[in-house]
């Protein structure tokens, strides 16, 4: 058997994300689109007595060492799927802000369900492998998938998208996280009795992604959940102004936020973008990255 399996896999930024209204499950139908950015964590399995997972890195104490974790969760549906115990040693090497809106639990999840399937030599199939992903979260097979797509469902039905170019974003990490559940529940709050459309991907945006066109998907880009992020973490509003002053073509909460993301021209505007937040004193940490970029990845 090998002795481990290292899967690199990176965070993401929704460039578009339309909440559609309450479904009977509690869940709301998204229209998400998916890009992936170059910000990575490293998730390292190896065999054990037993599950265990281990965390280092910025904010690994915010990260759940138990059975909660998506990447023991992971570990555990794989094992279930093909009669076997999930004894691995799960080490993340963590990279991508917790609980940031930046998918880094699924992110984790997808990696350690890559890493078990070539430690154990499961041979699951890709569809398998998208399966168990949805069984674990709503952002978990795009972490798996990488590149741009548009998510449909609850972000779990995936359709890859075309991008002609590479875009390049500068994300500005808040203190402390943002509860999914709770933003969405603000979303709801704030809508209050209007009715709600069904979401639908913006035409422009995709022919922006198609082309490659920077200053076409800055004018393109949106999220249904800024609004409630924002209510509830009044702060951001003044990150967003900080970078968008310092010349981001677009300036947005990334998913269910904290973390803010800001489009920009090209890597001279993003260390100027960067330079001006850190300044700021409105976030903890700024990072510059950009993406499209690959999927849960063997390294």
């Amino acid at each position: 058997m090998t002795a481990s399996v290292t899967v690199r896999v990176p965070a993401k930024v929704n460039v578009q994300l339309a909440v559609g209204p309450v479904r009977s499950d509690g869940f709301h139908d998204l229209a998400n689109v998916f890009l992936a950015v170059g910000l990575f964590d490293e998730v390292t399995v190896r065999p054990a007595d037993a599950l265990r997972v281990t965390c280092e890195g910025p904010d690994a104490g915010q990260v759940p060492l138990d059975a909660g974790n998506l990447a023991a969760r992971a570990a555990l549906a794989l094992a279930k799927r093909h009669g076997r115990e999930a004894n691995v040693h799960i080490h993340i090497d963590k990279n991508i802000p917790v609980a940031g809106g930046m998918a880094g639990g699924s992110a984790d999840g997808a990696a350690a369900l890559v890493a078990c399937d070539a430690l154990w030599g499961t041979g699951a199939s890709r569809e398998e492998m998208l399966e168990i992903c949805a069984e674990l979260g709503s952002d978990v097979p795009f972490s798996l998938v990488g590149g741009a797509a548009l998510g449909r469902g609850r972000g779990e039905l995936l359709t890859p998208l075309e991008t002609g170019g590479t875009f390049h974003w500068v994300f500005a990490v808040a203190d402390g996280g943002l509860s999914t559940p709770a933003v969405y529940a603000e979303c709801d709050r704030l809508r209050g009795t209007a009715a709600v459309p069904d979401p639908e991907p913006s035409s422009a945006l995709l022919a922006a992604l198609r082309a490659g066109d920077v200053a076409a998907l800055a004018a393109a880009v949106g999220n249904d959940l800024q609004e409630a992020a924002v209510s509830l973490r009044p702060s951001l509003a003044a990150t967003l102004a900080a970078g968008t002053e310092a010349g981001a073509l677009a300036a947005m909460v990334s998913g269910s936020g904290p973390t803010t993301a800001f489009l920009v021209e090209d890597e001279a505007a993003a260390r100027k973008v960067a330079d001006a937040l850190r300044a700021s004193g409105t976030c903890r940490a700024v990072r510059e990255t950009s993406g499209p970029v690959a999927g849960a990845t063997v390294i």
